[in-house]
Order: structure tokens, then C-alpha cells, then sequence
């Protein structure tokens, strides 16, 4: 990051300034001092500092008629690595999809119990007992129906008998929806 040039600090002030000039040499110093060095900060500090790194890195891949990409990393407890995933297509790819066609993924998300089973599955809880535990996901017969709506659509799938998790190939997608209707 480009700062401008900053003199040197020096002992003494020049004898010659006027005070105005001293106060603003001050005000400069302090202003350099108490800015944050990039190069010094820790990887929680840096991360997101002003800097659009996604979109520079995207505008020199892009083709001329855009790009839309997404990517995550995202810690899943009991996995040895976290879910790392990144998907993008060209503007015209996106355009020329057939959207009615998608309605169905969608869909599968537009309940605010299955956007809750998905949040308890990602919190941990993996089967329709655990979930009937909890009174806002209603009786196991509706437990269910959501639960192989969202199968269906491939937000949920079964690693081990009667035990669902999100697939890793789904878990940043869901994230963006998420990240993309809150606004």
C-alpha cells in the first residue's frame, strides 16, 4: 500500500518554522506512527484490509464478459482439514442457463424449517432423533418430508446410517445463499 512520502523525524524541529508548520510536521508524525504496517499485521488483521484481493485476482482471469466466483474455507468439526472450494463461471455461461430450471435447488432452501435443519446439521446434530428433540422442527413424519426435500435437492446427504450432513460441495454454496439473502 502506498502511504506518500514522510520525512524522517529529526530531533529538533527547524528553528526557521513557524508553528504552524511544526504542528503540522507533529500531526504527520503521529498519523504515520499510529497507522497499522500490513507487513506487521497478524492474518486476522490483514485479511479484509481495504484491499479487494478476490475481485484483482478475478479481473486479471476474467473473460471480457465477466466472471462471477465464489470460494470458501470452512472448519468442520471432526474433519481432519477444513472444506476448501471455489466455483466460478463466465457471465455468458450464467446467462445462458436455463434459471427456472434451478428453481428446485432454490426451493429446497425457501422453508425457514429446512434452513433451520441445515443450520443444526452444520452445528453437529446428524439424525432425525436429535433433531425430534428440538420442538421447533415439529413431529418425525415432518422431520422427514423436510429432510428429503433437502436430500432430494442435494443440500443433505447420508455418510453413515440414518446420520446426514451437508456434502463438502455444498457447504460454501449454501454459505454464499445465506451470506447472499441476508444482503
Amino acid at each position: 500500500m502506498y502511504r506518500g512520502h514522510v520525512a524522517e523525524p529529526t530531533a529538533e524541529p527547524a528553528p526557521h518554522a513557524s508553528t504552524e508548520q511544526r504542528l503540522a510536521d507533529l500531526e504527520a508524525r503521529v498519523a504515520e506512527l499510529e497507522r497499522p504496517d500490513p507487513a506487521k499485521a497478524g492474518p486476522a488483521e490483514n485479511t479484509y484490509a481495504g484491499h479487494f484481493f478476490v475481485l484483482e485476482a478475478l479481473k486479471e482471469r476474467a473473460p471480457d464478459d465477466g466472471s462471477v466466483v465464489f470460494a470458501g474455507v470452512v472448519p468442520v468439526e471432526g474433519a481432519p482439514e477444513p472444506v476448501q472450494w471455489q466455483y466460478g463461471r463466465s457471465v455468458e455461461d450464467i446467462e445462458n442457463l436455463d434459471w427456472s430450471a434451478l428453481a428446485g435447488n432454490l426451493d429446497a432452501l425457501g422453508h425457514p424449517v429446512r434452513l433451520s435443519i441445515l443450520h443444526a446439521v452444520h452445528s453437529g446434530v446428524s439424525t432425525v432423533a436429535e433433531l425430534k428433540e428440538r420442538a421447533e422442527f415439529g413431529t418425525s413424519g415432518q422431520i422427514y418430508h423436510h429432510v428429503n426435500l433437502l436430500v432430494a435437492a442435494g443440500w443433505l446427504v447420508t455418510r453413515k446410517r440414518g446420520r446426514y450432513v451437508i456434502p463438502p460441495e455444498r457447504l460454501v454454496p449454501l454459505l454464499v445463499i445465506l451470506t447472499a439473502a441476508r444482503g
